[in-house]
């Protein structure tokens, strides 16, 4: 192939299955704990109602090279268009030359959705068959999808501050062959969940540890800025917080920060990276009891992986348009 593979949503949808991304997500962020990935944390920069952010990623193992453009506009919600515009380059490290372009919008749920997957794997109960949706905007389908390929979930539950987004999501689902309905609620959900997905936009705490049930995981992927959290302090603190770099939760998620800042914790609440518990050097779920906690921000090294696996398939496949630059 001499041109550059251009790969739309479509064609990443026909390329890559959610099980083949959390199994290349979990093996990327084993080498992102073990220092194998050269990632430097994201660069942001704000833009008018919004912000861009740019994540180059050099990823050995898998021969993989990207740099990811994502825009992230929350009002968007109101504009019936999604909150995050992304692109994705992918560049051949031994010569420099740019392999494909993709649509990264699709990548990153794509990988972000495999990572909730590959961190209830590891931390949620065997038999959790609950699931909670506290978000119903374009993440949420990739995220039910990850957690109902690693456990056996029977019912999910979803809210949603738009009852069309929640009723919409919930048919999304059951045409999969789950018992899934809208609630009135947020904590209607996390009352009865076994697992809770958090995927929202807010700014102020969205769940109550009150409301969280011995045993529960829970995974929180909203994320907007050092200022802004979805998780209340109780939540946090009552449980085994796993992430996916301490030095980036630390330098960006104000779930982490606030309680921080607040006093009511230190660094050190932090228990593990989910490659620790990957490499088997932390144990996960400990009991049933135990109420485990995934905060994650999204690591370059997710859409090394992904982007590599779905270049190769779709070449494959002979999918895409290839162009001449």
């Amino acid at each position: 192939m001499s041109g550059v593979l251009v790969l739309s949503r479509r064609d990443l949808e026909k390329a890559v299955s959610m099980r083949e991304a959390i199994e290349a997500v979990e093996k990327a962020f084993l080498a992102l704990y073990r220092g194998e990935v050269k990632q430097p944390l994201r660069s942001i920069v704000e833009a008018a109602g919004g912000y861009v952010l740019n994540m180059p990623c050099y990823y050995p193992a898998a021969k993989s090279f990207t740099v990811k453009t994502v825009s992230v506009f929350e009002e968007n919600l109101r504009r019936g268009l999604p909150t995050i515009f992304a692109t994705v380059l992918l560049i051949d490290p031994e010569t420099g030359m740019p392999l494909a372009v993709m649509e990264g919008g699709y990548l990153t749920a794509l990988r972000t959705g495999a990572a909730t997957g590959v961190a209830t794997k590891h931390l949620a109960r065997e038999d959790s068959e609950v699931l909670a949706i506290v978000g119903a905007g374009f993440q949420a389908p990739f995220q039910a999808k990850a957690v109902m390929e690693v456990r056996g979930i029977k019912r999910v539950l979803i809210y949603d501050i738009s009852r069309e987004r929640s009723e919409g999501l919930a048919e999304e689902l059951r045409r999969l062959g789950v018992d899934a309905r809208a609630v009135d609620s947020c904590r209607e959900a996390v009352e009865q969940a076994d697992v809770v997905v958090l995927a929202t936009t807010a700014r102020e705490p969205a769940i109550s540890g009150d409301w969280v049930k011995p045993g529960t995981h829970l995974n929180s992927i909203g994320w907007m800025g050092t200022d802004a959290r979805e998780l209340d302090t109780k939540t946090v603190l009552m449980s085994k917080l796993v992430v996916d770099s301490r030095e980036a939760v630390l330098a960006e998620s104000g779930d982490i920060l606030i309680p921080i800042r607040e006093g009511a914790m230190s660094e050190e609440h932090i228990y593990a990276e989910i490659g620790e518990v990957i490499a088997g050097e932390k144990p996960g779920r400990e009991s049933e009891r135990e109420v485990t906690l995934w905060k994650s921000v999204g690591q370059a090294v997710q859409d090394a992986a992904v982007a590599k696996l779905a270049y190769e398939r779709a070449a494959e496949a002979k999918l895409g348009v290839e162009v001449e630059l």
